[in-house]
């Protein structure tokens, strides 16, 4: 961005900052002026607590709060249908109501990647390496998908089973008002894409990756299709507004600027029966400015009028076709097309959620000053410590709720969940040890849990979901191994 674009930017900025109209529970936290962020979070006491599960302290939580772990990998736990091997990973997740009172059903992602430096499939047999059946696999090569749980408020698992097989890397995704989970792959893997910077080869996969599914909430999806048209690119999570009619999807192109989009389908989803493909996919703009930095910090509150610019193609490849490009063309096949257009510029957005008119989504490592030419960095594209970013597509205004100015305040916002409350539950996801936090509707930050797991390493929060009482929140911890807790107390009372 030029010096005269960025003024421009800051302008633009400037004159609707404060005075939005911003529908949901932070409309009064925007109007309200100018704040500054404190130096630390106000946190709860938090003393050490044991997993009823077996007694060992894991979380640190508010007096008076409980949870149990279930669905460890690393105890080599096993689904209750077919007594397959839990896969390991656990992150996007999403509560449904459940097939009794007082049960919850969970549709839980397992981002599982192909192994680092492989030139030959993991089973040199060439036999599946999806857990689960190959005959429901998407790709039998592939190690990721999604399980079911069926769980109460206390953890105890009644019931669990594979939903979907056979993808790769899924990370995040979104619920669906007609009761379905979108997963998300975060990776442009295939046939007809080269090797990444770990040395991964996509050689021996079947099909192409990259996609969003759709997985039923109450039973497998044995026919997994890709939705393409919604794009093949670095998918992180989903939204679905009920007003516009459109998803929304968040980018998380680690080592390049990523991108805000939104899937407009072809028929409504309840005529459809589902998410239909064969809709048209946009890339968020800021008007009047052409590839607006949105990754570096900006003023308190900074308010921004949008507009969209079309992605003509949202998907490339063809599943028999030999390499034609490297990983990183892949990965910046569907931003480029935007940014060629005066798309926005975003750093690693990851986690989003729909409530109350607003499509709430986190910019894991934006809020930092501008980033330098070279922008394929290993360690991400984006040098803050983190934003939260609110959208209305009433007005077409996009709000920063939140921009932290140091890790001790928000250390790397992931996945994002909202509370009975309307409160932001927020999941951390940089180093060991982190916290999960809830933004309130008067713009507090708080800190309610944290990770206090003796011994592991490369753990973070993510999944989180309220069940339908909001008596209980469920959250993940996603490592090489990865678990679930449920947590339970009195939320009202902490201000979640």
């Amino acid at each position: 961005m030029t010096d005269l674009d960025r003024r421009s930017f800051l302008k633009t900025g400037a004159a609707v900052a404060g005075g939005a109209a911003l529908a949901g529970p932070f409309q009064g936290y925007v109007a309200a002026g100018a704040w500054a962020a404190p130096t630390n979070p106000a946190a709860h006491q938090l003393v050490p607590v044991p997993d009823q599960a077996d007694g060992v302290v894991r979380l640190a939580l508010p007096p008076g709060f409980a949870y149990r772990s279930f669905d460890d990998r690393g105890k080599s736990a096993t689904l209750t249908v077919g007594n397959i091997r839990i896969p390991g990973r656990h992150d996007g997740m999403a509560a449904f109501a459940g097939p009794a009172a007082g049960i919850s059903t969970l549709v839980r992602n397992h981002e599982v990647a192909l192994p680092a430096a492989t030139t030959t499939p993991p089973n040199p047999a060439g036999n599946t390496t999806a857990f689960g059946s190959a005959a429901t696999a998407y790709d039998p090569k592939a190690p990721g998908g999604t399980t079911t749980v069926e769980v109460d408020g206390e953890g105890h698992v009644i019931k669990s089973y594979v939903s979907l097989n056979g993808t790769l890397q899924n990370c995040s995704g979104g619920p669906t008002p007609w009761g379905t989970w979108l997963t998300c792959e975060e990776t442009v893997n295939g046939p007809d894409v080269g090797p990444d910077f770990t040395g991964i080869t996509n050689a021996f996969l079947t099909k192409r990756h990259g996609y969003v599914f759709e997985v039923p909430s109450d039973e497998p999806n044995t026919s997994p299709v890709p939705i393409r048209n919604a794009g093949r690119f670095a998918h992180e999570s989903v939204a679905w507004d009920p007003h516009s009619g459109a998803l929304y999807l968040s980018e998380d192109n680690f080592g390049f600027p990523s991108g805000f989009y939104k899937y407009v389908p072809p028929t409504a989803p309840a005529a459809a029966g589902g998410l239909a493909d064969g809709g048209t996919l946009w890339m968020l703009k800021v008007k009047g400015v052409q590839n607006a930095n949105l990754a570096r910090k900006h003023p308190d509150k900074a308010t921004y009028d949008v507009e969209w610019v079309k992605i003509d193609n949202p998907d490339f490849g063809a599943d028999t076709a030999p390499v034609q490009r490297t990983n990183n063309a892949g990965l910046t096949f569907v931003s480029n097309q935007g940014l060629a257009k005066g798309a926005a510029r975003f750093s690693r957005l990851e986690g989003t959620i729909y409530d109350a008119g607003l499509v709430y989504f986190t910019s894991t490592q934006g809020g930092g000053e501008p980033e330098a030419t070279n922008e394929d960095s290993v360690d991400g594209w984006g040098n803050g410590w983190g934003q939260i970013w609110a959208y209305d597509s009433r007005t077409e205004q996009l709000h920063l709720l939140f921009e932290s100015p140091n890790r001790n305040v928000l250390d790397f916002p992931d996945n994002v969940t909202t509370s009975p409350r309307g409160t932001l539950v927020v999941c951390e996801d940089h180093d060991d040890y982190n916290f999960l936090r809830g933004l309130t509707r008067r713009g507090k930050l708080i800190t309610f849990a944290q990770n206090v797991m003796v011994g592991r390493t490369g753990d973070e929060f993510a999944g989180s979901t309220f069940s339908r009482t909001g008596s209980t929140l469920y959250v993940n911890i996603q490592s090489s191994n990865g678990l679930t807790f449920a947590i339970w107390g009195d939320w009202e009372s902490i201000g979640i």
